[in-house]
């Protein structure tokens, strides 16, 4: 539920960020998707704050601590829009992006409490909270267009997605998630640097980098592109619901097809349907191209992302868990940020056409890096 709630701010800061950051701006838009790169920004500082206190104070007052912050940033970004100021409105989402990097600890924080075997299927269960995220999240936007103040009217109903988390974790027992006494045990684990350096982890956040990367290069500049190209904000909100939805409704199954084909084997598949998501939005500028790249590009997002982070859960020990983390969330959110600050400059300067062009030699690295691993990992088994 909390994953549900916190996951349904992501959409309203990233489908309204490109175009309130639009209009704000005069007639040069190429920095128009910078406040979406502020709040990715904000999602990788998040990752190690949150990493940081929840070693300190445990997973239920961490995650308490992100509701808050949640809360204050969407009456900030409110204030903002109603003064018209493009900077403080970027700055105010990088606010909503640290809360957001809270979020992100939901996924872990499963992870953490199952078996080995069970992890995969522990983060997708997580993340099935995301469907109803693309339901509430883009629903939020839409009732409020109607209103006389629409984009801050949005952000400030968004605050009750965090208040109603802050008070579903006060029911809950701090050992289902978690606790102090647990954060505070003597570590003994290797250096952040000896666990970043092993292949598998290099690879898997490679691997997850390159999927949320490029689900952010195009999903940021989607919006942005279907208005130039004559679609309502409506369509353009809806189809980021639709993309969404796509994001997460296959968690449903992710983590079952994990356990019988292999995390690497569906990361491969999932970067192949990334190509895919290119392919059809380079057949043509109708309303279905929009959203069925966008569908597509949700999908592969959820294969690769899911995929990869349960091949990050192999590479460390549980006393290792905070500092490998907090770097995996560091590495593909910062790498994300950029991505979201690059497709507005992208959009302007090169069009929809050449920013989905980005997707092919992505993808295939990616696919190679894992090709690679695969066959690193049956050498050293044949020797050993």
């Amino acid at each position: 539920m909390c994953q549900a709630l916190g996951a349904s701010s992501a959409p309203i800061n990233i489908a309204l960020g490109g175009l309130v950051g639009s209009q704000l701006l005069g007639e040069d838009k190429s920095l128009a998707t910078a406040p979406v790169t502020s709040y990715n920004v904000g999602v990788a500082i998040g990752a190690l704050i949150a990493n940081f206190i929840m070693k300190r104070i445990g997973r239920k007052l961490g995650f308490m601590l992100g509701s808050v912050i949640g809360v204050l940033g969407l009456v900030i970004t409110g204030l903002t829009i109603s003064i018209a100021h493009f900077w403080l409105f970027t700055a105010a989402l990088a606010i909503n992006g640290i809360a957001s990097g809270f979020v992100q600890q939901y996924r872990f924080a499963a992870a953490d409490r199952g078996t080995a075997e069970y992890k995969p299927k522990a983060i997708s269960t997580i993340m099935i909270g995301g469907v109803a995220a693309a339901i509430i999240g883009p629903q939020i936007v839409i009732f409020a267009s109607g209103m006389e103040a629409p984009f801050s009217s949005a952000f400030y109903m968004a605050t009750a997605l965090f208040i109603l988390s802050f008070f579903a974790l006060m029911l809950l027992n701090p050992s289902n998630l978690g606790n102090k006494q647990d954060s505070d045990a003597p570590y003994t684990g290797r250096a952040t640097s000896s666990i970043v350096m092993q292949p598998r982890f290099l690879i898997a956040a490679f691997c997850g980098t390159s999927a949320y990367g490029l689900m952010s290069f195009v999903m940021t500049g989607a919006p942005l592109a279907m208005v130039q190209h004559g679609h309502s904000v409506e369509h353009s909100t809806l189809g980021i619901q639709w993309h969404v939805m796509a994001m997460f409704a296959p968690s449903f199954i992710t983590g079952h097809l994990i356990a019988r084909f292999g995390k690497e084997t569906i990361v491969a598949i999932g970067l192949l349907i990334l190509m895919a998501c290119g392919v059809v939005a380079l057949s043509g500028l109708d309303l279905m191209h929009f959203w069925g790249s966008l569908i597509l590009l949700g999908l592969g997002w959820n294969f690769g992302f899911i995929g990869a982070t349960a091949m990050l859960t192999d590479t460390y020990e549980p006393q290792e868990k905070n500092k490998a983390q907090g770097a995996n969330d560091f590495i593909i959110f910062g790498s994300v940020a950029f991505a979201s600050l690059m497709s507005g400059h992208t959009l302007n300067a090169y069009g929809w056409d050449f920013l989905n062009w980005i997707i092919f030699p992505v993808s295939g690295m990616a696919l190679v890096s894992l090709l690679w691993l695969k066959l690193r990992e049956a050498r050293q088994a044949k020797l050993a």
